[in-house]
C-alpha cells in the first residue's frame, strides 16, 4: 500500500525534528520547567538592596587603595568617606552636578540617606522588569545544570489521574520529585505537576523531540499515562526508539491494545478496565479484600509490596523462613512465586517481593 508506513520510514519520521534539542537553553525556559525555591518580595529587594550596598562598598575600598589618583575639588587629601562618596555617586550613575556635597557631614547625609531612597526608587522603578530578567536568567540555569546532571530518572508521559497516581507511588517509595519528569501538552496539569516539586516539559509525548527534551534516552524508566489507548501505543512506539535501553510501563483501558503496545516496546503493560472490573466483582463479596489491596498500593501508609535484594545470609535458605512476608522471588528478570519447587532455597543474585510495613 502506497500510503503505509514501514519501521524504517517510522523511524525516519520520529527523528525527523530535532529543534527542540537544538535550542539554547534560554530559548527553553516556556517549554521545560525546572521548580525552584520561592522567594517572597521582600526577600527579594532585600537581598537586591544588600547586593547594590556590597557594590557600593567594594567601589569605596577599591577606590581608597588608589586614592592618590583622585583628586578633591576642595583640594583636601582623598578620606576613606570621600571614597565612598564618590563610589555611591559613580556606582549609582548619579554623577557630579552644578551642587555637590563638599563638608564630610554632608556626604555622610547623602550616603546614608540619599542613595538608600535613590536605590529604592530605582527598584520600585524597574522591579518588574528585574524581576523577569532574574526569573528567567535563574530557570535558564536551572534548565542548563539539569540537561547536564540528568540520569537514571523517569519520565511519566501524561499528568492525568493516571499518571498523578503513578508519581504519587513513585514519591511514597523514595523517589525524589526533582528525577521525575512529567510530559503533558496541558499547562494546567504542568502547573500543578511544578507545585509538586516535579520537573515539566510541555509537549506532545508522540514527538520525539519532545522526548530527547525530557532526557528520555538516558531515563532509567518510562511511565506512559495517556488518556487515550492509541495514543499510548504511538507514545510507546517513539519513547522505545528514544530510548531503547529503558523499562517502558504503559497503561490502557482496554486490554485489546495490550499485544499492540509490548510489540511496540512495553515492557509491561497495566489494564485499567480489567483490574478495575476485577475489584468491582471481588468487593461484591468480600470488600475487605478490596481495602487490603487499596492498603497495599499505597505505599506511605499501612502495608505495601515492595522489592529488594538478598542479604547475604538469606542465601540458601527458604523465602518462608524469612523475617519479611516473600511472595515472590524474581531470577534471571523472571518473576517465580514463593511456595513453588522453582524457590525452595534463595540464590546469590535473586532479588524477593515481600511486604513491608509503610
Amino acid at each position: 500500500m502506497a500510503g503505509s508506513l514501514g519501521p524504517g520510514r517510522i523511524r525516519r519520521r520520529l527523528f525527523l525534528d530535532d529543534e527542540l534539542t537544538d535550542r539554547p537553553d534560554y530559548d527553553l525556559v516556556n517549554i521545560v520547567r525546572v521548580p525552584m525555591r520561592p522567594v517572597s518580595p521582600s526577600r527579594s529587594i532585600i537581598v537586591r538592596v544588600v547586593l547594590g550596598v556590597g557594590m557600593i562598598v567594594l567601589s569605596g575600598f577599591i577606590i581608597y587603595l588608589q586614592r592618590d589618583g583622585y583628586q578633591d575639588v576642595a583640594g583636601k587629601p582623598m578620606t576613606l568617606l570621600d571614597s565612598m562618596y564618590h563610589a555611591t555617586v559613580s556606582v549609582t550613575t548619579t554623577g557630579f552636578g552644578d551642587i555637590s556635597p563638599v563638608s564630610e557631614s554632608a556626604r555622610l547625609v547623602n550616603i546614608l540617606v540619599i542613595t538608600p531612597l535613590r536605590m529604592a526608587f530605582l527598584v520600585i522603578l524597574v522591579g518588574t522588569t528585574i524581576e523577569v530578567l532574574t526569573e528567567r536568567s535563574r530557570q535558564a540555569f536551572k534548565i542548563q545544570r539539569w540537561r547536564q546532571r540528568l540520569r537514571d530518572h523517569t519520565v511519566v508521559i501524561g499528568y492525568g489521574t493516571k499518571g498523578r497516581a503513578a508519581v504519587d507511588a513513585l514519591t511514597g517509595d523514595g523517589v525524589p520529585p526533582g528525577e521525575i519528569v512529567v510530559v503533558d501538552t496541558d499547562a494546567t496539569v504542568l502547573e500543578k505537576a511544578s507545585h509538586a516539586g516535579l520537573v515539566t516539559v510541555q509537549g506532545s509525548g508522540s514527538k520525539a523531540d519532545v522526548l530527547r527534551l525530557a532526557g528520555a534516552q538516558r531515563a532509567a524508566a518510562v511511565i506512559v499515562a495517556a488518556n487515550r489507548d492509541d495514543t499510548a501505543v504511538l507514545v510507546t512506539l517513539t519513547a522505545r526508539e528514544v530510548a531503547p535501553k529503558a523499562k517502558i510501563v504503559a497503561a490502557v483501558r482496554e486490554s485489546e491494545y495490550t499485544h499492540l503496545l509490548e510489540q511496540s516496546g512495553a515492557d509491561s503493560v497495566v489494564v485499567s478496565s480489567a483490574t478495575a472490573g476485577r475489584l468491582l466483582g471481588v468487593a461484591t463479596s468480600t470488600p475487605n479484600v478490596v481495602d487490603m489491596i487499596e492498603d497495599l498500593l499505597t505505599p506511605d501508609e499501612g502495608f505495601a509490596i515492595a522489592e529488594r535484594e538478598v542479604e547475604p545470609d538469606e542465601v540458601g535458605g527458604s523465602p518462608r523462613h524469612l523475617r519479611d512476608i516473600v511472595l515472590a522471588v524474581v531470577r534471571n528478570g523472571e518473576m517465580l512465586r514463593a511456595g513453588t519447587a522453582d524457590v525452595d532455597s534463595i540464590e546469590e543474585n535473586d532479588r524477593l517481593l515481600y511486604i513491608r510495613k509503610a
